[in-house]
């Protein structure tokens, strides 16, 4: 058999129309004639191709609103018969059946459909494509003879070799079709399967499907992983968040930039108010909030100044010129925020290999998932958010308005610091970050030391701990350096002791009740 087919017949059946009167049109510049389905049918009338039907080709008419047009022997015959194979060409003349050369399927939108707010499962299910998928598998289980098309970017590619070989395709481009048309319909099963498994936990919604299919699709491969002897790649899963930032400016994002850009761009989406945060190692070096962005970058680098060197910057809304000016001033790897103003582009511009990405915020992502050896583990991801309200006062003095401020600040901040995590802040900025710490006393004093060295004042400032105080040795040593307000969970054996010693030291505690271990 010949490496090259001559396309003679092609089937088309598209939801998606992206480019498709153009693509026809290279198809009929070789003669090819084109067989079509209900409403591509019509389009392509309407653009002046002349189109036979499929029901004409079926001898079967499409019917029960469009679900059943496809689905016969003469179509599915014309694209799984083996066109060496002396019965299989026997058996389509005694049946009337044409072989088709080419297949351009694109699916119903089921994804897109399940993606809208308040789509209902009935919305859903009609968008389940049935004729489609049918199509693709039998079509690409015959590869050696027919080619099939099932992404619009790839028209371009696949009209410049019809006209490079007279209208022919090779044995390779069919071959890397049938493999992408596999994966297209493998991953719009995965997606179904997904739905359903979550509808059909009812109102149950905490419950998790039987089995985890990851849908995502390879967007770039990166220079190395976490060190330069690791492999990497990206891939993205939706159309928003980090993973699909727009870079406007800076050189490659290596795998790195990728882990702590995504830590900072979630810190900065848990502020209402405009807000700054450095991140480094995951970690934030520095946290502040302001009127405007520049005061809140200011009060985010002062925490830490010499860790904030070669770090992450976020901001959480559009950054203008004055704030950039300021982050240039020492070197940074990213600056990631909503948007830019033009003149803040063109200060980022003077360093050619800071990365500047613009990020659409988008809904979170409601579940984690991590790899371990042998499997993986899925949680739902951590987005309590805590309000005043919330909050529980255990010791005989309440938080006064500003130490209240200063303590929300500290829980909003810590909720990202890596477990034991203690975080020291005052209304308006961190003062000191404990992370990653075996014990919780060692956090508190890595902090109070990180503020101390750049001259912080701590007298007065409120401490957060992303869990209980197990012992009362952790008020005890934040009262060493002035503390006047605690933000903890709670829920130790031991909290007696801890709210009896906030009490001897005339320290305000509150209570969350929400634990936000980060490992």
């Amino acid at each position: 058999m010949s490496n090259h087919i001559k396309i003679k017949r092609a089937l088309l059946s598209v939801s998606d129309k992206t480019g498709l009167n153009e693509f026809a049109a290279v198809l009929a510049e070789f003669g090819v004639q084109l067989i079509s389905t209900g409403g591509t049918a019509r389009s392509l009338r309407d653009a002046g191709f002349e189109v036979t039907d499929v029901s004409e080709v079926a001898g079967f008419p499409e019917m029960m609103d469009g679900r059943v047009k496809t689905l016969h022997p003469k179509i599915h015959g014309a694209f799984l018969a083996l066109r060496d194979n002396e019965e299989h060409i026997a058996a389509m003349k005694n049946h009337g059946i044409e072989p088709i050369d080419l297949v351009v399927v694109n699916l119903y939108p089921f994804e897109k459909t399940i993606a809208k707010d308040g789509v209902t499962l009935e919305e859903a299910v009609e968008n389940i494509d049935i004729g489609g998928p049918a199509m693709i598998r039998s079509a690409s289980k015959n590869w050696r003879s027919v080619a099939v098309v099932t992404d619009v970017s790839v028209y371009g590619e696949i009209a410049d070799e019809l006209r490079e070989n007279d209208g022919s395709l090779s044995l390779e481009t069919r071959a890397k079709l049938a493999a992408a048309a596999y994966k297209r319909t493998s991953e719009y099963d995965a997606a179904i399967t997904a739905y359903l498994s979550q509808a059909d936990s009812g109102d149950d919604e905490d419950a998790f499907p039987a089995s985890l299919n990851l849908d995502a699709k390879k967007a770039a491969d990166l220079r190395y992983g976490e060190n330069p002897h690791q492999k990497a790649a990206l891939y993205t899963a939706s159309s928003s968040g980090v993973a699909n930032a727009e870079q406007l400016h800076g050189k490659e994002m290596s795998y790195n930039n990728y882990v702590d850009t995504d830590a900072a761009w979630s810190l900065v989406s848990d502020f209402s108010v405009p807000a700054a945060a450095i991140i480094k190692h995951t970690n934030p070096s520095g946290v502040g909030v302001g009127s405007f962005l520049a005061e809140a970058y200011k009060r985010a680098l002062s925490t830490d100044p010499v860790s904030a060197f070669g770090g992450i910057v976020a901001f959480n809304r559009k950054v203008d010129a004055e704030t950039a000016k300021l982050v240039i001033e020492i070197f940074s790897e990213v600056v990631v925020a909503p948007d830019f103003e033009p003149e803040a582009l063109d200060v980022f511009r003077t360093k050619k290999n800071l990365r500047i990405l613009r990020v659409e915020s988008g809904k979170p992502e409601s579940t984690v998932v991590r790899q371990i050896s042998g499997g993986y583990l899925l949680q739902s991801a951590d987005l309590h958010v805590i309000e005043e309200s919330d909050l529980q006062t255990v010791t005989k003095r309440k938080p006064t308005e500003s130490e209240m401020r200063s303590l929300l600040l500290a829980w909003s901040v810590c909720k990202h610091v890596k477990s034991n995590a203690i975080v020291f802040a005052n209304e308006v900025q961190t003062l000191g970050v404990g992370a990653g710490q075996m014990n919780r006393v060692d956090s508190v004093r890595i902090a109070a030391a990180r503020a101390e060295r750049f001259d912080l004042e701590l007298k007065g400032s409120a401490v957060a701990s992303d869990a209980f105080f197990p012992f009362r040795d952790n008020v005890d040593e934040a009262a060493r350096f002035g503390v006047s307000a605690i933000i903890q969970p709670g829920g130790s054996v031991k909290d007696a002791e801890s709210i009896e010693a906030a009490d001897e030291h005339g320290i305000a505690m509150v209570f969350t009740g929400i634990r936000h271990f980060r490992h």
